[in-house]
């Protein structure tokens, strides 16, 4: 949007978001960020619109009006966001916390209940965290194209009724809200790339990037995709998949990913060295349970000191 404003000479942009929610916090940070001198028109910010249209309800008798399509209904007043990732219900009936949302709204699942009952088997396969292959072992059916992978996800997934969530959020600009959503093919990526991560990922890297993931989903979700330190994220988190290299076999059945087995190049995983039955773990380890004993002192030192402390404040 901004690249045309530019190329047009516009000095003005628009949305249709509310003034109550996060969407024109996204939109307009992201837009001064790549545009400094760029002005917004926010219909739902203007006084003029708002007496015209105090609602969803008054804009939907005007799309009735003047033949206007659009995918909601007075009926059935919820809004819909859709986009390649996932699609997001709020507002109208589920304004109510307690109302559970209707089955007939959904778009890209069928509900777990009503999934097939045989179950379907996918391998996905990853090269530096980004996954390059998914294969369905059950008909055959191989995807090597990044979209194609993407939208096959998303229609083997929501076949078996993966990837819906009914949470309430918090907004940025500091109100709760109700959403529904339903992200298939993400869900389905996200826990294959997530178990492999546990075969191929250093313990510490793992709890960093842990930390580093819920900072990237707050800055995405609070409009800061183009500040500094999403850069510094973005950059960490890519560095980290270096070594996320192998597959993944889910087994996909009513609403559930069940992770069947993995295997990686670069897995970290050493059975010998896992193993109960196996003293050592081989040479090049050099492992002694009996070390276990020193190691297992030093690290209870701090808790006998807070214990002490504790029992001379009783």
């Amino acid at each position: 949007m901004i690249r045309i404003a530019t190329e047009e000479g516009a000095s003005y942009i628009a949305h249709g978001a509310t003034g109550k929610g996060n969407d024109q916090v996204r939109f307009e940070m992201c837009a001064q960020a790549l545009s400094p001198t760029i002005q917004c028109v926010a219909p739902w910010r203007d006084a003029e619109f708002i007496e015209s249209f105090k609602g969803r309800s008054d804009l939907l008798a005007y799309c009735e009006k003047h033949g206007i399509p659009v995918d909601a209904k007075p009926k059935a007043n919820y809004s819909v966001d859709e986009n390649l990732f996932h699609t997001s219900y709020e507002s109208g009936q589920l304004e109510d916390a307690a109302c559970g949302p209707d089955e007939s709204m959904f778009k890209m699942t069928v509900s777990p209940q009503r999934a097939p009952d045989t179950s379907e088997t996918v391998v996905i396969e990853f090269n530096k965290g980004i996954p390059v292959k998914i294969t369905n072992k059950t008909d055959g059916t191989v995807k090597t194209d990044p979209l194609e992978i993407f939208l096959y996800c998303n229609m083997i997934a929501g076949k078996h009724g993966i990837g819906r969530i009914d949470i309430v959020e918090n907004r940025f600009v500091g109100i709760k809200s109700r959403g529904v959503y339903e992200t298939p093919g993400g869900t389905l990526l996200r826990a294959a790339h997530m178990d492999l991560e546990g075969i191929c990922m250093d313990r510490e890297v793992k709890r960093i990037t842990e930390g580093l993931s819920n900072e990237f989903a707050r800055l995405c979700y609070y409009g800061f995709w183009f500040a500094p330190e999403m850069e510094l994220i973005r950059h960490s988190l890519d560095f980290s998949q270096r070594d996320v290299i192998g597959h993944v076999e889910i087994e996909l059945y009513k609403g559930n990913c069940i992770i069947k087995g993995r295997s990686s190049p670069k897995a970290l995983y050493n059975a010998d060295l896992a193993s109960m039955d196996i003293e050592g773990g081989g040479d090049a380890f050099d492992y002694n349970p009996a070390d276990a004993q020193g190691f297992i002192r030093i690290n209870a030192v701090r808790l006998k000191t807070y214990a002490a402390l504790r029992a001379k404040d009783n």
